[in-house]
């Protein structure tokens, strides 16, 4: 440890002199013009302060055939221009047949088959941390914060932008508020800045700056736009107050309710920024793609809360917060007496009071976050059956969640992290700690990188000492030119456990993986692009040191000059001792030895520039020495009527025969319930069982235009598990199943449907209006014997649940407000 942290900071001191920009030493550069009468946004370049400003011009192409220049067809000229309150951006994009150009509409951050200009602007200049601004052909707006190459759509700005359709081209005006940006408050600045041009009829992107896609980052090869004179940092204060209205109707019974909060975005400093929510409402998230789960991990679903989503490069570090578990299922179940008790309620999720996130970036890379969130108090019910009196118990008490982060970047392609997060909760209940150093490290061309991380855990049950754990990892790799490789270790003892704010499935193990690429980075006969990997892993066990298995991946992935889009796969894994299926914890030597397997896959993916277009894939695993079989597809179709409408149907099924999985263990607890399974105490009982899983979905959307959509999600998804006649005892020496006389119903028949109608209506800057109804149907029966048809009918004879929601937010600028004053 202490060695490791000493390389880290001689590394991190040394670095600090070299100008990582030498991969980028021929940067273009154009003068920023202050003006004093800002140009009406509406698309028209015709205003006269255009007409003297310097062009950002001769545009080369980042893809397919990188470093080829424009053609002369579909010359691209951009000019910017700033003033107190904003800058200013237009875009004139020639074309031969400007009617052809596609356009479709869309909500906002979502391109579609639309040519788009892309503003990429990085007032720090430290080629990391670049903000993404796309006006596409119809006028859509998308916006983006990008951190060391990841783009997170999920931040939004307040900005104006408006589209023209020309003779011989088309055209963007845009103007992008300083607080919309972060930004020192220098007298003399220059800015980092790319223009970005995707013309989809070419398969092309074209950039200012060229981007060599043999070294280095993308983000790395901005120009520059020199002598930003005289602008200061605005007051960043907004408002988003809402108010929403809710009735639900289940089983007869209709509930209304009704909610009003505000979120607010702070600016504390000129690179700082607070974001909070009082009284939070999520009533209007989408819906969790639930499936039947059988294994030994709980399910993880995607953050559909955008203050989750939004801003949140920093405290995804190290991967050890997964929102989900702030306002999730309580920790504790409740305690009941079956023989003299009912339980009257339980909620099963948790009510979020408030929270708050902090974070920016200084101008010499160092990244600060601070996140905490706070949770409710929440009781089950219980009535006595005899007395009828009724108890409360807290299943989760009242709980602070917490993150600090410290990010240093250096050298516009390194970092070092150092990551805290913490979980305390009221009264006798668990609280946790975890800590991480993370560091990426790569050389001053971009070509190796050494990647790593330190993480320890500490969980307070009792008043006792700490349960202490910890994880490492560490690879080196190389990332640049057509063969690209990483060798690296990885270990988590028996105790780490990040779960209390992270998610992770299995610990008490250790690897050794890698993977070796080749690629091809420019067209190559019928291909535009493709790449061979090859990947392995060798696994063990932390403690003690027992071998696992190994498994290797063969894959081939290419895009044809004809944009089809297909790849396949061969995975072989070697026999694997599962620790984890018996559900009897990785320390205790006891597993399910799983077969050898070779499964092979193939994927395909055509043309999204037609109206017509189809993905689909199929898979198929052999099993050695083992009855089991396992094959499943997926096919989806999608069809764009128009510009405006447009529809996505997926089909997905999966089936296997023979598989074995665990059902049961007999403690003696069973046994005072039922005499007859005495035979089995201690026993660990597997069943052999059939699985099909079917899975229907259909999405669509309207937009009247490009503020105004109604869409549409439908989802149902459908297992059935019939379990053979025969169960199976573990033979907990060996791994291997022995047969049993045991004899029990377990058979699955699990059903989730959702119907979700969204119409939303952008009517100002920042505000909308959004009208939401939900249809939730859900059962978990043992008849598996049913067909498609069967099963169909009788969901839709279950209790409907009906969600329809109003929500109003509107967008206040303290700007403006202090404007009227």
């Amino acid at each position: 440890m202490y060695k490791t942290t000493t390389l880290l900071i001689l590394i991190l001191f040394i670095s600090k002199g070299v100008v990582a920009q030498e991969i980028n030493k021929n940067r273009k550069k154009i003068t920023a013009t202050r003006i004093k009468t800002p140009p009406v946004i509406d698309g028209i370049i015709d205003e006269s302060i255009w007409e003297t400003v310097p062009i950002a011009k001769d545009f080369v192409m980042l893809r397919p055939t990188n470093g080829q220049n424009e053609p002369s067809t579909h010359k691209t000229e951009v000019k910017l221009v700033y003033d107190n309150d904003a800058i200013y951006v237009s875009a004139l994009m020639y074309t031969p047949n400007p009617s052809k150009i596609p356009a479709e509409f869309n909500n906002r951050d979502v391109v579609g088959n639309s040519d788009f200009f892309q503003l990429m602007i990085n007032p720090n200049d430290d080629g990391q941390n670049p903000t993404m601004f796309i006006v596409t052909a119809s006028g859509v707006q998308a916006d983006s914060k990008v951190s060391t190459g990841n783009e997170d759509f999920n931040w939004n700005a307040v900005w104006r932008s408006a589209v023209k359709i020309n003779n011989d081209n088309w055209s963007v005006e845009m103007k992008i508020p300083y607080r919309a940006l972060r930004f020192s408050n220098s007298p003399i600045q220059s800015w980092g800045v790319n223009f970005h041009r995707e013309i989809k009829n070419l398969n092309a992107r074209f950039t200012w700056n060229p981007i060599d896609n043999t070294q280095g980052n993308w983000t790395q090869y901005d120009g520059l736009v020199e002598d930003f004179k005289n602008i200061t940092p605005p007051t960043r204060l907004n408002f988003y107050p809402y108010a929403s209205a809710t009735t639900t109707s289940f089983e007869g019974k209709t509930d209304f309710d009704w909610s009003v909060g505000m979120d607010l975005k702070y600016g504390l400093t000129e690179n700082f920024t607070l974001d909070a929510t009082l009284i939070p409402d999520f009533g209007q998230t989408a819906f969790d793609n639930v499936t039947l789960n059988l294994g030994p991990f709980e399910q993880q679903f995607s953050e559909q809360r955008q203050f989750f989503t939004e801003g949140t490069e920093l405290f995804s570090k190290g991967r050890l917060f997964y929102s989900r578990r702030i306002g999730g299922a309580p920790i504790n179940d409740a305690s009941v007496n079956d023989d003299t008790e009912t339980l009257i309620d339980s909620p099963e999720k948790v009510q979020m009071l408030n929270a708050i996130k902090i974070s920016g970036r200084t101008k010499k890379g160092l990244g600060i976050g601070f996140f905490n969130a706070v949770t409710s108090k929440t009781e089950a019910i219980i009535k006595n059956n005899s007395t009828k009196e009724v108890r409360k118990e807290i299943i989760n008490p009242l709980s602070n969640y917490n993150i600090l982060v410290l990010d240093q970047q250096f050298n516009q392609n390194s970092s070092v992290t150092l990551i805290n997060t913490n979980v305390t909760r009221d009264g006798r209940f668990r609280d946790a700690n975890v800590t991480g150093l993370l560091w990426h490290l790569e050389n001053k061309s971009s070509t190796y990188n050494i990647d790593g991380s330190l993480k320890m855990s500490n969980i307070y049950d009792d008043e006792d000492a700490p349960n202490t754990g910890y994880t490492f990892d560490t690879s080196i790799g190389k990332q640049s030119g057509n063969w690209r490789g990483e060798i690296g270790y990885n270990l988590k003892n028996k105790d780490f456990n990040p779960n209390d704010m992270g998610i992770l499935f299995s610990n008490n193990e250790q690897a050794i993986y890698g993977f070796t690429e080749y690629r091809v980075l420019k067209p190559k006969g019928m291909f535009n692009n493709y790449r061979v990997n090859l990947s392995y892993n060798v696994n063990f066990l932390h403690k003690p040191n027992t071998y696992t298995g190994t498994n290797t991946n063969i894959s081939f992935r290419a895009q044809t000059i004809k944009r089809f889009d297909f790849g396949g796969r061969i995975n072989y894994n070697s026999t694997r001792k599962d620790f984890n299926e018996p559900r009897q914890g990785t320390t205790s030597g006891v597993h399910f030895k799983r077969p050898q397997r070779i499964r092979i896959s193939h994927w395909g993916s055509t043309d999204y520039r037609n109206k017509f277009a189809i993905d689909y894939d199929w898979r198929y695993s052999f099993f050695k020495n083992n009855p089991k079989e396992n094959y499943g597809f997926k096919i989806s179709p999608r069809y764009r009527f128009n510009n405006q409408f447009s529809l996505v149907y997926a089909f997905r099924y999966g089936h296997t025969n023979n598989g074995q999985g665990f059902v049961n263990e007999i403690n003696q607890e069973d046994i005072d319930e039922n005499p007859e399974l005495s035979p089995f105490l201690d026993d660990i009982i597997f069943g052999q069982r059939d699985w099909s899983t079917f899975n229907n979905s259909l999405t669509g959307k309207y937009s009247f235009n490009t503020k105004s959509t109604l869409s549409l999600s439908f989802r149902h998804n459908w297992s059935k598990v019939p379990y053979h006649d025969q169960f199976y005892s573990l033979n907990k020496n060996n791994g291997e199943l022995i047969e049993s006389k045991y004899t029990d119903i377990h058979h699955t028949n699990f059903n989730s449907w959702n119907v979700d109608v969204n119409y939303l209506w952008q009517f100002a800057p920042g505000s909308q209006l959004t009208a939401f109804y939900r249809n939730t149907i859900s059962n978990d029966t043992d008849i598996a014997t049913q067909n498609f048809s069967e099963n169909l009918e009788s969901l839709l004879k279950e209790s409907n649940r009906h969600t329809f929601s109003v929500r109003l937010v509107y967008f206040i600028d303290y700007n403006n407000i202090k404007k009227l004053i």
